[in-house]
């Protein structure tokens, strides 16, 4: 009887270690195919086909209505519509084309103006890995990464459109006013701001800088830090 009690044990035993290894492989699958589609979702070449050029911006508007520019920062993966929702959460978990998605989108923060012609544009991207979206950022706190990628671009749906200078990198916190309030924040102040600020700033005046993007993502989920690169833009004539 003792014997058979013990074998009886082994074996139920035996099958709640395949089910706990059953299970764990079924949520690491799980979670391997999440972060796939996670990142095939900011890596959509198909997006590709509604990227404008100069001389055809409409190409854009084909996209969606709430498409209203496409950021290209050069030499990075920064290749992406901007979109702009009525509140800044719209775009958060949602893909250019309307669909939930993790990655979200690119978008623009709600109170600019859809042509880039304030004093101060904010985009926001999230952090994702191998430089999607706005996973690159981290890197510009790195002079030598800032000095070779600089430049880029940003197309709007208007016709007007702009070449991109990048000037400076700096982290804040989520409720810092002078970074985070585009339509309060003049230009002066964000400069001074940004000069004492920033772990990499490239000095200028005040009028060159009279047109500043900023292009902001998360530290990390779990805190209020964010990552923020600066950038001159200067208006390409028609």
């Amino acid at each position: 009887m003792a014997r058979k009690t013990v074998i009886f044990l082994n074996k139920s035993f035996d099958r709640i270690v395949a089910v706990i290894s059953l299970i764990f492989f079924l949520i690491c699958l799980y979670a391997m195919i999440d972060a796939y589609m996670v990142y095939s979702g900011a890596n959509n070449s198909d997006i590709l086909r509604f990227k404008p050029d100069l001389s055809h911006p409409e190409a854009l508007a084909e996209l969606s209505e709430d498409a209203v520019a496409w950021l290209t920062v050069d030499d990075t993966e920064i290749d992406y519509p901007v979109m702009q929702g009525k509140t800044n959460e719209e775009y958060l978990n949602k893909d250019p084309y309307g669909n939930f998605a993790l990655s979200g989108s690119i978008f623009l923060d709600f109170r600019n103006s859809k042509d880039f012609t304030d004093n101060y544009s904010l985009v926001y991207g999230h952090h994702m890995e191998y430089g999607a979206m706005f996973g690159s950022l981290d890197a510009f706190a790195d002079r030598s990464y800032f000095d070779a990628h600089r430049a880029g671009t940003l197309i709007t749906l208007t016709g007007k459109s702009y070449n991109i200078e990048l000037f400076a990198a700096c982290k804040a916190q989520a409720t810092e006013k002078t970074v985070f309030s585009p339509d309060e924040t003049g230009n002066e102040e964000l400069l001074d701001y940004l000069a004492e600020k920033s772990a990499v700033y490239y000095p200028g005046t005040a009028a060159d800088r009279s047109k500043i993007i900023g292009l902001s993502t998360c530290q990390s989920a779990e805190s209020y830090e964010r990552i923020i690169v600066f950038g001159v833009l200067t208006e390409i004539p028609d």
